[in-house]
């Protein structure tokens, strides 16, 4: 069995869940399937998943297109060229400096290859990215879901995730992480598509504009 889904197939797994709970073929009912969201994988969309951490999905873009048109295609070897007040320029806080110049470096001193991890693993993908600093389990999970697109990724660390889950029912209101993650064993191996679902729900009902997600 593949562990991950193409645009192909999106739509299939959809409507495996949805003939799997009725609230989640609400969902569908409601606002139509989800786009495909999907972002290159590589060190610029690292950059922008980083930009993300604990902001608004605006407000993290808003920083990493001022980034795009400083120097073009971000990478590894431009971010390094450039000054604190550079980046500080587009909105990064010195913590985001920080992290992404790391995960710079690692790539530059190949102690990591994006395009070795390709073929690897969900695990091993996580064993690898995160070892870097700045690069937690909430910016690796929306990299294996939306640049990789595994196909069973539960970002628990994701607060629209679980207001969600929390708004439709699926999870208690005063439900622990320990909880949240059982409940959600019922939906593996697809829980990448659960998250979808739910996002596409949230981004709907709250007027966020989802090709932010792209």
């Amino acid at each position: 069995m593949t562990d991950s889904y193409t645009e192909d197939d999106f739509t299939f797994y959809c409507d495996l869940l949805a003939a799997k709970d009725k609230r989640l073929k609400q969902v569908i009912t409601d606002y139509g399937y989800p786009p495909f969201w999907h972002r290159p994988p590589g060190y610029e969309s690292l950059v922008r998943i980083i930009l993300e951490q604990q902001v608004s999905l605006a407000s993290a873009f808003a920083c990493f297109w001022k980034l795009k048109k400083k120097v073009g295609n971000i990478t590894p070897k431009k971010v390094l060229s450039l000054s604190d007040n550079d980046l500080k320029e587009c909105g990064f806080s010195r913590q985001k400096i920080e992290y992404v110049r790391n995960l710079a470096l690692a790539i530059a001193e190949k102690k990591l290859s994006l395009p070795g991890l390709l073929t690897k693993k969900s695990d091993e993908i996580r064993e690898e990215l995160i070892t870097i600093k700045g690069i937690g389990h909430w910016t690796i999970d929306v990299y294996l879901l939306n640049c990789l697109h595994k196909l069973d990724i539960f970002p628990v660390g994701d607060l629209v995730l679980i207001k969600s889950l929390k708004n439709t029912g699926l999870i208690g209101k005063k439900d622990s992480k320990k909880d949240i993650l059982k409940k959600a064993e019922r939906y593996k191996p697809y829980r990448s598509i659960l998250s979808i679902l739910l996002w596409h729900k949230y981004i709907n009902e709250n007027g966020i504009d989802s090709s932010l997600l792209d």
